[in-house]
C-alpha cells in the first residue's frame, strides 16, 4: 500500500505558521513597534497606505543590526531575546519567540534597513516570500527601517478574507494607540496616506493621555495606586457617568504589554457595583507590574493571553484597587428641581452631576477632618451604638427632630462652634436620614445605607479567621426542609465565619447557639431561615460567589427597615460607619443611598438671588 503521510515543503509550512503570528496589517504593525521597543527606540515613525494591505513602514532609531545579524533575523525562531528556558520563565522583553519577521516575509514582500552606531554603513535587505532577493550596503542613520508591502500578495485567501480599508485602519490605530499608551517615554508619529493621525512626544502619563484623548477626557477619569508584596498596580478610570456603550477603550498592560484578560477586566467592571447604567461599560486603562516569573505569556503566538500563578489574588487586588478609588471620589447625585411651567405644572426632580469631592479618601488625616466638616466630629465619639428599635421611644409625628437646634443666647460664640462641626441630622417618615453639608442637605435611606455597612462588615469577616457570634441565652432549633439542610452543610463554614453559631443536628434538624453581633433584637429566631430564602433566590438571579451571595443577603435581612425608628447616637453612628465604606453610594443590589440637594437649588426655589 502506497505511503498517504508525506512533509510538507517548507513553503507551504511558512505560510500555514504564519497565519499564527500574522492575522492582518495591524499584527505586522504590533509586531514591528514591539521590535522597535526591544531595539531601545526612543522615536518610531508608523506609516501605512490602504489600511495596511498595500504598504506598512516603522522606522525607529533604535540599536540596529549588522549584517550578519539581520541575515540571521529572518530565520525562524532567531531571536536575540532568550537563549534558555530560564530565560523564557522570566521574560522582560516584548518579544522573544523569534517568529514574527519569519512569518511577515513569507507572506509579504519585506524590505529591511539597517546599522548599528558603530558601523559606517548600513544594510539594506529585500525578501519576497521568504526568499533573499537582494543584500547590499547603504547609508543611512543608526536604527532601522522595516518596509512591508502587498500583504498576504501570495496568500490570495487570505488576503481575500481581510476588511475594508477603513476598518484594518481602525485595527492598526488601535495598536498604536496601545503603544502609545503603555509607552509614555516614547516619541511616536503616525501616519496614513500622507496624513498624520497621532504624533507625540516623550512625556508624563497623564500628558499622554491627555495627547491621545483630549482635556476633558481625561478630567473624567480617576486616578489609583496601589502596592503590594504580589504586584503594583496603577492607572485611570473613569466615573460612571462617562461610561461608554461598548468594551472599546479598556486597556489591561502587564509589565507594559497589552493583555486581554476576561477575569481582569471583569474584576474592574464588578468594582463599580451597580454605578454603571445597564449596557454601559467604564474606560479604564490599568497597568499591572508583577514578578514575571509568576506569569506566563508564552501561551499564544499573538501574546495577547497571559496565565497568571495565582489568578484569585491577582483579580482580588484589582478589584479593591479600583474600588478604592472610587469610594473617594464624589460619585453622589446631587437633586435639582425642574421649574413649573403652564404644561408642566408639577414640580419633579432631576438628577445633576456631582460637581467638587465632598467625601473622605482612604487618608485618615483627610476622612477625620472630613467627617467632622460633614457629619459632625464622630471621630471624638466612642459610642457605637447598635441599631435596635426596642430602645426607642415611639415618633409623636411623621418627622421628628433628633436633636435640638435652638440653644439660650448664653452658650454665645460656643454654640456657633458646635452647630459647626455636628450639623442637623434627623430622621423623616422613619425611612430616611436629613443631615446638613457644607454645599447644602444630604437625604440617606436608611435601610439601603445600613445594608451597605453590614455587607462590607461581611465580606471583611471571611478574611477574618476569628469570628465574632453572639451567644443566645436560649439556643434555637430549627427544623428545615432537606434542601435548605443540604444548602446549611454546604455553607456552614461561611455561615461560621460571618457569626452564626450553628450545629448539625441530623433529620434536617439545626440549632443556632449564635447569631452575628449585628442582628437586631428579636430576630434571632428567624434570621438563618430568611438569608438562607434570600440566597436562594439571588443564587438563580446571578452567578455570584457563595460568600458574596451570602453577605447580600444577610445585609439585606438584618439591615434596619423602613419604619424602623433610630435615635439620634445610632443615626450619627449609622452616617460614620456609612462614610467609612469602600462604596458608599449604592447597596449591594443597586439601589442608590444618597442624595443631595445644594443650597444654590434651595435659595432658587425660595427665591433668593
Amino acid at each position: 500500500m502506497a505511503s498517504v503521510i508525506h512533509i510538507l515543503p517548507q513553503s507551504l509550512v511558512s505560510k500555514i505558521a504564519a497565519g499564527e503570528v500574522v492575522q492582518r496589517p495591524a499584527s505586522v504593525v504590533k509586531e514591528l513597534l514591539e521590535n522597535s521597543l526591544d531595539a531601545g527606540a526612543s522615536k518610531a515613525v508608523v506609516g501605512v497606505r490602504e489600511g495596511g494591505k498595500s504598504f506598512i513602514q516603522v522606522v525607529d532609531d533604535g540599536c540596529g543590526m549588522g549584517e550578519e545579524d539581520a541575515r540571521t533575523a529572518f530565520t525562524r525562531h532567531a531571536t536575540s531575546k532568550i537563549s534558555s528556558y530560564s530565560d523564557l520563565e522570566s521574560i522582560r522583553t516584548l518579544g522573544f519567540r523569534g517568529e514574527a519577521l519569519f512569518s511577515i516575509t513569507a507572506v509579504s514582500q519585506v524590505e529591511l534597513k539597517t546599522r548599528t552606531t558603530v558601523d559606517e554603513m548600513g544594510t539594506i535587505m529585500r525578501i519576497e516570500g521568504g526568499e533573499l532577493k537582494e543584500i547590499s550596503k547603504v547609508a543611512m542613520q543608526p536604527g532601522t527601517t522595516v518596509t512591508v508591502k502587498n500583504l498576504f500578495y501570495n496568500v490570495p485567501a487570505r488576503r481575500n478574507f481581510l476588511k475594508s480599508t477603513l476598518s484594518e485602519f481602525k485595527h492598526i490605530s488601535d495598536a498604536v494607540q496601545r503603544i502609545a499608551l503603555s509607552r509614555n517615554e516614547l516619541g511616536l508619529t503616525f501616519v496614513s496616506n500622507d496624513e498624520k493621525v497621532l504624533d507625540v512626544k516623550p512625556e508624563t502619563m497623564e500628558e499622554r493621555f491627555k495627547s491621545v484623548y483630549g482635556d476633558r477626557f481625561v478630567d473624567s477619569l480617576i486616578r489609583f495606586q496601589e502596592d503590594s508584596d504580589l504586584m503594583r498596580i496603577h492607572g485611570y478610570s473613569s466615573k460612571p457617568d462617562f461610561a461608554r456603550k461598548t468594551r472599546v477603550d479598556q486597556f489591561l498592560f502587564l509589565n507594559r504589554r497589552f493583555i486581554v484578560n476576561r477575569a481582569l477586566s471583569h474584576a474592574v467592571f464588578s468594582a463599580y457595583e451597580h454605578l454603571l447604567e445597564k449596557g454601559s461599560f467604564p474606560f479604564f486603562a490599568l497597568f499591572l507590574e508583577i514578578d514575571p516569573r509568576r506569569v506566563d505569556v508564552n501561551v499564544h503566538p499573538s501574546k495577547l493571553e497571559v496565565k497568571f500563578d495565582d489568578e484569585r489574588s491577582v483579580y482580588r487586588f484589582v478589584h479593591a484597587a479600583v474600588r478604592k478609588a472610587l469610594g473617594a471620589h464624589d460619585l453622589v447625585p446631587s437633586v435639582a428641581m425642574k421649574d413649573s411651567t403652564a404644561t408642566e405644572p408639577d414640580v419633579g426632580l432631576q438628577f445633576v452631576r456631582p460637581s467638587k469631592s465632598f467625601l473622605p479618601g482612604r487618608d485618615a488625616a483627610e476622612a477625620d477632618a472630613t467627617l467632622a466638616s460633614l457629619f459632625g466630629d464622630f471621630k471624638s465619639r466612642t459610642d457605637e451604638a447598635r441599631i435596635d428599635r426596642d430602645e426607642t421611644p415611639p415618633l409623636t409625628d411623621d418627622i421628628e427632630p433628633i436633636r435640638k437646634t435652638t440653644r439660650p443666647p448664653e452658650e454665645g460664640r460656643e454654640a456657633e462652634v458646635e452647630e459647626r462641626v455636628r450639623p442637623l441630622v434627623l430622621q423623616l417618615h422613619r425611612k430616611y436620614i436629613v443631615t446638613q453639608i457644607p454645599s447644602g442637605l444630604m437625604i440617606i435611606d436608611q435601610h439601603v445605607a445600613h445594608e451597605r455597612v453590614l455587607y462590607e462588615r461581611i465580606l471583611a469577616s471571611f478574611e477574618d479567621d476569628l469570628p465574632h457570634p453572639q451567644q443566645l441565652l436560649f439556643p434555637q432549633t430549627l427544623l428545615l426542609t432537606p434542601a435548605d439542610y443540604s444548602l446549611v452543610r454546604e455553607l456552614l463554614p461561611h455561615l461560621q465565619r460571618m457569626g452564626f453559631d450553628v450545629k448539625l443536628f441530623g433529620k434536617n434538624t439545626v440549632v443556632v447557639e449564635g447569631v452575628p453581633a449585628d442582628v437586631r433584637v428579636g430576630r434571632e429566631e428567624r434570621i438563618l431561615q430568611e438569608v438562607l430564602d434570600l440566597f436562594k433566590e439571588q443564587e438563580h438571579e446571578a452567578k455570584l460567589d457563595a460568600r458574596e451571595t451570602l453577605a447580600k443577603s444577610f445585609s439585606c435581612r438584618a439591615a434596619v427597615k423602613a419604619g424602623d425608628q433610630l435615635h439620634e447616637s445610632e443615626i450619627r453612628a449609622l452616617i460614620r460607619q456609612l462614610v467609612a465604606t469602600q462604596m458608599p453610594y449604592v447597596c449591594p443590589h443597586g439601589r442608590p443611598i444618597m442624595i443631595r440637594v445644594s443650597t444654590d437649588e434651595l435659595d432658587k426655589r425660595f427665591g433668593r438671588t
